[in-house]
């Protein structure tokens, strides 16, 4: 293995088990031998070289000794072999160690390079373990996810009206009802009419974008129109349709190649609901009117009745407790939640709050989902790097082979953002080189990968509008974007989803998101879907862009390589055997010019290929299909900066 030039302060340190190193990847399934090199100058004087290898899990720390191997150029290599399967599945930090006449020197890691001192907080590199139990959900990979809000995309077929709601007629220029102010109280019971027998009727626009998986916001009954605070998971919303209708879109998208995914929210309830039933509206005894109901143990009180857990104290969302047995029995049992979806041939979950659920009910979860789906996706709400995410004190298993297929790729949506807006960097750079590096790479090529969700400002505010800070709700329920400000956002959002959609994982597009919907945070972001205006130049792009998935296979699990990320310009390959695909960006305000081979095809976008450069235009993108013979000369012609 190659470890790279040396100096007098840093040195290189690498691991990887011959196909992958620490540079690409740093997650390894079972049963490989990895292989760390540490390039040291004679100078050093060691008497003992050594692998530190922490267990994050365990909170444990082992020495592997590494051994010399040879001399060159003044220095000194050592090698040092783990085997996986001796270590079990978990997350590890790496770093050398010198012993020095007994004096101990730890080795600092930044990527491959390493320095020394008496530090012994200095940086390890991240190493992950994997052992999947599942099948992976392979029919994901190559497609797009079509996220819906329910009563926001399209009404069907009439459906009666639950006790309390209130319907706003005004689809075309409705604002959605919101509060006096941010956190203040909201009854959320203004309803647009949107449902499942809607979305039916839509399927065949849904299915023009690329759409492989349907996600749904939540369809149990509940009171609000966002359902995130659970009435009865055991039925679906009378406003929303019933189960035959649930069953029929999921026929009807299994005939258009698309599966769909529901939303799980199994960290809470609503207080109005059968199980807690501070009203009285349901039958049967809650946990809020008696200490003898079958549900008391679901929730915890400090002070029965009124004093218990809620979910970020909203006192109308209580906390439930699903590691109670007969909660957990309830959801992942024979006959619960999760077994009574998963026969209706849904393709999966995605888990709200992920990080407040135990890693036990989330492989409870993923067990029985795949005992009846063997190829069903589970997805969880994590905003940060889930690879190595640490919730309420414990460290998580997400991505060790027994619970999730993906996350919510957030970091990359931050990146993204200040990538095109500001012609920032950072953000987007340290997901390339930390975060993709982290996650394994079955879990990489399915990622949740978005621009924008129900809990985000719309992508087309985030990239063009203008600072909201300050601002009233008042004020935000009716602010847009200028003529101008808007036709720079669009383009910067066409750059951002061909990045988002050719990069590894799943491109996931919220309903509107692509025929240019407005709006700043919740419940701004949440309007009906423009039928009436869509933005067709913009509904187009996505289009073409989703079929360029679709018609190449390099795009499901094809290598990664970054080549170049400046305030000027982004360039990254897709390779696979046979086939490379280049990513061409130029956010700059000159002509952007790179080397790629004489031969290359423009395959979506734009671009003018002189000879062997590629000319891209301020704000023009494009993808570009690449001759492989003279790949490597591009690689070394557009270098990442």
């Amino acid at each position: 293995m190659s470890t790279g030039v040396f100096n007098q302060e840093e040195y290189t340190f690498r691991y990887g088990d011959g196909r992958t190193d620490s540079r690409s990847c740093r997650a390894f399934g079972s049963g490989c031998t990895l292989t760390f090199t540490l390039c040291l100058p004679r100078r050093e004087g060691a008497t003992e070289v050594f692998v530190e290898l922490y267990d994050a899990h365990r909170n444990t720390t082992d020495r592997i000794p590494m051994q010399w191997r040879h001399t060159a150029g003044g220095a000194d290599f050592y090698t040092a072999e783990l085997h996986t399967a001796d270590c079990g599945c978990g997350l590890y930090y790496a770093r050398p160690v010198l012993e020095e006449g007994g004096r101990l020197r730890y080795g600092s890691v930044s990527r491959e390079s390493v320095r020394f001192s008496d530090d012994v907080s200095g940086d390890a590199l991240q190493l992950t373990l994997t052992d999947f139990s599942y099948p992976a959900p392979d029919w994901l990979c190559g497609g797009v996810i079509y996220q819906i809000f329910v009563d926001r995309f399209f009404r069907g077929a009439e459906t009666p009206l639950s006790p309390g709601a209130v319907i706003n007629p005004d689809w075309e220029e409705g604002i959605p009802q919101y509060p006096a102010y941010p956190g203040a109280p909201l009854e959320n019971n203004m309803f647009f009419g949107g449902n499942l027998d809607g979305i039916i009727r839509k399927l065949d626009y849904i299915a023009s974008l690329g759409t492989t998986c349907l996600y749904l916001s939540p369809i149990f009954k509940a009171k609000s129109n966002h359902k995130y605070d659970t009435g009865d998971y055991m039925q679906i919303d009378p406003m929303f349709g019933t189960e035959a209708d649930l069953r029929r879109l999921i026929r009807e998208a299994s005939a258009l190649g698309m599966r769909v995914i529901l939303d799980g929210v199994f960290n809470h309830t609503g207080d109005d609901s059968l199980y807690f039933n501070r009203y009285g509206t349901y039958p049967g005894t809650g946990a809020y009117q008696s200490q003898e109901s079958p549900y008391y143990e679901w929730y915890t009180f400090q002070q029965f009745p009124d004093r218990y857990t809620c979910w970020w104290n909203i006192p109308i969302l209580p906390r439930i407790s699903p590691d109670v047995p007969s909660c957990r029995e309830f959801f992942t049992g024979p006959g619960g939640v999760i077994a009574h979806y998963a026969d209706m041939g849904i393709g999966g979950l995605r888990l709200d709050v992920a990080d407040e659920l135990s890693d036990d009910f989330i492989s409870a979860i993923k067990a029985r989902l795949n005992e009846r789906v063997p190829d069903a996706v589970l997805y969880g709400e994590v905003w940060e790097d889930a690879s190595n995410k640490i919730a309420y004190g414990v460290r998580k298993r997400y991505f060790l082979g027994r619970e999730l297929d993906g996350v919510m790729n957030y970091p990359l949506r931050t990146g993204l953002i200040s990538y095109f807006r500001d012609g920032d960097c950072r953000p987007l750079m340290q997901y390339f080189t930390d975060i993709m590096p982290n996650t394994p790479p079955r879990i990489l090529n399915a990622q949740m990968n978005l621009l924008g969700t129900h809990d985000t400002v719309r992508i087309l505010t985030a990239l063009g509008g203008r600072n909201a800070d300050g601002m009233t709700n008042d004020q935000l329920a009716v602010l847009r974007m200028s003529e101008d400000e808007r036709k720079e956002a669009k383009k910067r959002l066409a750059a951002a989803y061909l990045v988002l959609a050719t990069l590894p994982g799943i491109p996931s597009i919220f309903y509107g998101d692509e025929a240019g919907l407005e709006g700043y945070s919740d419940p701004f972001n949440r309007r009906p879907m423009p039928w009436h205006a869509l933005q067709e130049d913009l509904l187009c792009w996505y289009r073409q862009v989703g079929e360029v998935r679709r018609r190449f296979p390099v795009y499901r699990e094809g290598a990664f390589r970054l080549l170049r990320l400046d305030r000027e310009g982004l360039l990254f390959i897709r390779e696979e055997e046979g086939c490379a695909l280049l990513t061409a960006v130029n956010r700059g305000s000159r002509s952007l010019s790179c080397s790629v081979p004489a031969a290359s095809e423009c395959v979506l976008g734009g671009g003018v290929l002189h000879a062997s450069r590629l000319v891209l235009a301020p704000g023009e993108a494009g993808v570009w299909r690449l001759n492989r013979k003279e790949i490597k000369d591009t690689e070394e012609s557009n270098h990442a900066t």
